[in-house]
């Protein structure tokens, strides 16, 4: 299994370009709230099920990355729980128009995404951005 450096050298080769950055950093947690979301009204037993996979996956790869994501999570639940009347239009809207940003920033960028080589790095994009943040508050992960 990779490391979490070999997966970030291998996900940032495709995210080179400023404004892909920039979009990704925006539109992968609106897809990630987007898709908790809709899992949470659908389906509330299979999103805690895939909440638990992917922090076990996370944990393998930085215990501190994976309680970084834990909380990320948590609020994000807490801002599905105020949005929760029109959290499932919301949750459609927002993914659709972040997938939307996410491809016009591969177009600018000139390569395709990730996860058309491997589906894991789905789950390695929310990591690659909440690592700027631990980069910019001097966390070592």
């Amino acid at each position: 299994m990779k490391d979490i450096h070999q997966w970030f050298a291998e996900y940032s080769d495709s995210h080179q370009n400023d404004l892909n950055e920039k979009i990704h950093w925006l539109c992968v947690p609106a897809i990630m709230f987007a898709i908790l979301g809709i899992l949470w009204i659908l389906t509330p037993l299979i999103l805690a099920l895939v909440i638990a996979a992917i922090l076990v996956f996370y944990l393998r790869l930085s215990p501190q990355l994976t309680y970084g994501m834990a909380i990320v999570v948590s609020g994000m639940f807490i801002l599905a729980l105020i949005l929760r009347p029109i959290l499932l239009p919301l949750c459609i809207t927002v993914f659709v128009l972040a997938w939307i940003g996410q491809f016009y920033g591969h177009h600018v960028e000139g390569k395709k995404p990730t996860f058309f080589k491997d589906l894991q790095f789905l789950l390695i994009g929310p990591l690659w951005v909440l690592s700027f943040v631990f980069k910019k508050l001097g966390i070592k992960y």
